[in-house]
């Protein structure tokens, strides 16, 4: 005798792995857009680290201007 198909009760196993992949993938992605648009809005600007004595004379020097002490 041979059967028909043979029913699967509820979703494929591997369909609800990559539900829930999937699912966790597209939170991640949407809170850190959403973490991201909150920085800019909210946080200030990081402050620019100070140049060295060194490089302030290089960029003088390419500028064409006097170092002074030189």
């Amino acid at each position: 005798m041979k059967q028909g198909k043979i029913e699967s009760k509820g979703l494929n196993p591997g369909l609800i792995v990559l539900l829930v992949i999937g699912g966790l993938l597209v939170t991640f992605l949407v809170g850190n857009f959403i973490l991201y648009t909150y920085a800019q809005k909210n946080l200030p600007p990081r402050k620019k680290k100070p140049l060295s004595k060194k490089k302030m004379k290089k960029e003088k020097l390419k500028k064409g201007v006097q170092v002074p002490g030189e």
